[in-house]
């Protein structure tokens, strides 16, 4: 038989066009995410950038540590302590120590991520002074960049400096790429570590400004973004350098310390504290946002994860529709040959041995495609700050095996059904069998079809009653609609009749006979219409579900950040960071104006005995919370929130009011709360609020000012921004605080999307391709008939609109019911809001595939055409 599947590539090369250039797409896209796989698990370690040249750096305790029954469990603080003044002082007897210390700073015509810094840490980068001199006044700074010049005064919010130097890093040794790029290594002018033994001031106090540090996001509203500002291509920081002493004024707080002496003496001077001591490679860790890499590599490789699933699954669902396919157009071919005495099973292997040269021939077109792709890949993820500015592909090859081997069981999988319906033709059933398609729909593709249908039903349901808040996980809704999609499809045969049938009965109603052609011929050809519909259900469907989720889950999110302002205003930091705390008395000293000071910080609670999890947290007293924050509570009062309790939500094991629940704050300290009020689950962004006074080292971020009685909001607006900070009005906060997707996310929707509607273009052209040229003698006897050419096209054209129609309309049932279920898990979650379907992207994707579907069927139909009627009508299968 392998002598027969080699002739019938030959001769019906057409079928296997579109299954052949799927699985070559299917392997080369495998072979590019096994590739970038590869290349991120084999990354260069982050070398140090501010403490490049610091011979051990000591941090506070940054790390909470639980025992629990199983084992340790830990969690990194989003407060970290100060080293213990006792510690500092032993170490001060090892040799020289700097205190650290970071605060943002805004400049009026600086850039929005400046930061402040004391001038004797610019000698661990190190830094070297370009132009100007070393600050030695509390109103002098340098600066690194080329936004400021030496003797240009610049008004700060921390008051007006002037900039008498400036500065740009220099690197010894070996250099790593950076996100700022290659530094050449410099030595000249390097500004070297005071030897005085004199240690920089060290003391502890209220942190009224720690960027460097993690942040938590507002539970109710978005983190104002950082305006770009202007950076030299050298500087992995926009900073500014104050005096140590003025340093220390503006932030009395300081996490980390640089030790002039050998390292295994600093360790020993800290033993037992699980104080962090860095030296080598580990002093990135002191740097600002150090794992900002290895969480660019982890998102990366969960978009080409969640790109490959999909891949994978449209692949098999292509292929298997296109075999399919064509075993039916071919059952009067496999009846002759059981006639001439092939036995059932050589019928499935010659189909199989079709498959497997389809699959090998497209697996080496595949990895092919994939080297050349994935540089260009690669280049495309660093572009759009998807990946590290140093992200290249590596050279292995084990990705190419993986996506060559895939590729052939995919192929092998699609023709599992197939080939077993090819096997089960009769010597002479397809003498019998009229073009009409009477048994479209098998048992077995029943029992499929509704198995998934019922298994989707279920798993809902169960969600829903367990754990709503699961469907709106990403994960989740994105790959929900694989499984009703694949119901949807093996059930298509039983829906395409009556949707057709309902669909056409307008057109059917026009004058003469081409809407009733186009009706009857789309009905009696159930399988060319199922195979023609389910490449633009899979696409309208994944459009439609992942699309509509991320808007209806949008749309939520907004309207609760709606319904819980009340304050008449909000006031944010103009370039991030926070508020200190002259800022907000000047919010409060404000006339007419209720203020409402909050800050971000987080708690952790033990739960289950074994699981230490992480709350983001919002710090507010309890009375002007209540006037500015409308909180979505199902019991308790806000009134209620004092130092000793704290306002949680329904997700939280404990959730009673009146009940005490043990808790580590934002710096790690231990404490028993009363639970004071409990609120609704909402999205998944209520968060918990406690007092100020259990959120250590939290820096006001946020302002709400509700209006006294008779208080002019145009006076109060002005006097406001005055103050500082970027004043929105109630419905200026709403709109600013609409949430968008991230660009990970966005990027991964469009990948996915892409690929999907790249391969609904390849099956859509094979298969109306493949239908269109097996129909020539039909639209022979119709010119026979008296239909003119151009009456002939148009009919042609119809029925690939009508049978794009119909699979648009069934991706629609798919898109309604998964966002349906969407919709439940927020009504249970007490949330209410609309389903936001995309009907503008629904209506591009649909257009496209009927354009597609219209060209791809009138081509061949106009070449077989230009033949004389009666030619066509005597033509041979």
């Amino acid at each position: 038989m392998l002598s027969v599947a080699l002739r019938t590539l030959r001769t019906r090369w057409v079928t296997f066009v579109g299954s052949f250039v799927a699985l070559s797409l299917g392997v080369a896209l495998l072979a590019v995410m096994g590739l970038a796989l590869a290349s991120s698990l084999d990354a260069p370690e982050r070398q140090p950038e501010r403490f490049a040249a610091a011979p051990v750096v000591v941090r506070g305790q940054d790390t909470l540590s639980v025992r629990t029954p199983i084992g340790d469990r830990t969690q990194k603080l989003v407060h970290p302590r100060a080293v213990p003044e006792a510690t500092v002082g032993r170490l001060r007897e090892l040799g020289t120590v700097v205190a650290d210390r970071s605060f943002a700073v805004r400049a009026a015509k600086g850039p929005g991520d400046l930061v402040g810094h004391p001038w004797s840490t610019a000698a661990f980068a190190p830094y070297a002074i370009d132009a100007g001199r070393a600050p030695r006044a509390a109103d002098e700074v340098v600066v690194t960049g080329d936004w400021a010049r030496p003797g240009q005064r610049v008004e700060t919010d921390r008051g007006t400096v002037t900039v008498v130097g400036t500065a740009t890093p220099r690197r010894s040794g070996t250099d790593t790429p950076a996100r700022s790029g290659t530094v050449t290594p410099r030595r000249s002018g390097t500004i070297t570590p005071a030897r005085s033994g004199t240690a920089t001031p060290h003391t502890s106090g209220p942190d009224t400004q720690h960027p460097s540090g993690p942040t938590t996001p507002h539970p109710s509203g978005p983190t104002t973004p950082h305006p770009s500002g202007p950076t030299t291509p050298h500087t992995f920081e926009n900073a500014l350098f104050y005096t140590d002493a003025r340093a220390a004024e503006l932030s009395p707080r300081s996490t980390q310390l640089v030790v002039e002496a050998d390292a295994a003496d600093v360790r020993a001077a800290v033993q037992g504290q699980g104080l962090p001591v860095l030296t080598g490679t580990d002093r990135r860790l002191a740097d600002a946002d150090p794992d900002r890499d290895s969480e660019a590599l982890t998102a990366m490789n969960a978009l080409f994860g969640t790109a490959g699933g999909v891949t994978a699954f449209v692949s098999v669902f292509v292929v298997a529709s296109t075999f399919a396919f064509a075993v039916a157009q071919r059952r009067r071919e496999f009846g002759l040959l059981r006639t001439a005495g092939a036995t059932p099973g050589q019928v499935r292997r010659m189909v199989f041995a079709e498959a497997l040269m389809v699959g090998v021939t497209a697996s080496a077109a595949g990895c092919a495609l994939g080297a050349y792709g994935a540089p260009k890949l690669a280049a495309w993820m660093v572009d759009g700050g998807l990946a590290p500015a140093w992200f290249t592909i590596g050279d292995f090859t084990w990705p190419y095996h993986v996506a060559f081997w895939t590729g052939l069981l995919v192929a092998l999988l699609g023709v599992i059904a197939a080939s077993w319906r090819a096997g089960r033709t009769g010597p002479t059933q397809a003498l019998r069998e009229a073009s009409v398609d009477t048994e479209a729909m098998t048992w077995g593709r029943s029992l499929f079809g509704a198995g998934l249908l019922l298994t989707a039903t279920v798993t809902l349901g169960l969600a829903l009653f367990s754990d709503p808040g699961e469907l709106l996980h990403r994960k989740t809704y994105v790959s929900r609609p694989m499984l009703l999609i694949t119901a949807i499809a093996l059930l298509a045969p039983v829906l395409v009749g009556p949707l057709t049938r309902l669909i056409a009965w307008l057109p059917a109603q026009l004058p003469g006979a081409g809407g009733m052609l186009v009706r009857e011929n789309a009905a009696a050809g159930i399988r060319r219409t199922a195979a023609v519909a389910a490449p633009v259900l899979v696409t309208v469907a994944l459009a439609g579900s992942l699309l509509g989720a991320t808007a209806t889950l949008n749309e939520a999110k907004a309207a609760e950040t709606r319904e819980q302002t009340v304050a008449s205003f909000v006031v944010t930091p103009a370039g991030g960071g926070g508020f200190h705390a002259a800022a907000v008395k000047r919010f409060e000293a404000v006339e007419g104006a209720e203020v409402s000071a909050t800050s971000s910080s987080a708690v952790y609670v033990l739960e289950d005995g074994v699981a230490l999890v992480r709350s983001e947290a919002r710090a507010a007293d309890a009375g002007p919370l209540a006037r500015t924050v409308r909180l979505p509570l199902a019991a308790g009062k806000v009134s209620d929130l004092d130092d000793d309790s704290i306002i949680v939500n329904e997700e939280w094991e404990k959730h009673t009011v009146g009940q005490r629940v043990d808790v580590w704050l934002g710096d790690g300290t231990k404490k028993s709360l009363r639970i004071a009020a409990v609120m609704t689950t909402g999205t998944g962004n209520n968060g918990v609020y406690v007092t100020p006074a259990n959120a250590p080292g939290a820096t006001v971020d946020r302002v709400d000012v509700a209006l006294a009685e008779g208080a002019d909001p145009a006076a109060v607006a002005a006097a406001l921004t005055r103050a500082g900070g970027h004043v929105f009005t109630k419905d200026q906060w709403v709109q600013a605080s609409y949430p968008e997707t991230n660009r990970t996310t966005r990027y991964g929707f469009i990948l996915v999307l892409g690929i999907a509607l790249l391969y609904t273009g390849i099956s859509l052209a094979n298969t109306m391709v493949m239908a269109t040229s097996d129909r020539v003698r039909d639209l022979a006897v119709l010119r026979l008939a008296g239909a003119t050419r151009w009456q002939v096209l148009a009919m042609v054209a119809g029925e690939a609109l009508m049978v794009v129609a119909v699979g648009g309309v069934l991706g629609l049932l798919v898109a309604g019911l998964n966002l349906a279920g969407l919709w439940s898990a927020l009504g249970l979650l007490s949330v209410r809001s609309p389903v936001r379907l995309p009907w503008a992207e629904l209506g591009a994707t649909v257009g496209s595939c009927a354009v597609l579907a219209v060209v791809c069927s009138l081509a061949p139909a106009a070449l077989a055409m230009r033949r004389r009627a009666v030619e066509l009508a005597g033509m041979h299968e």
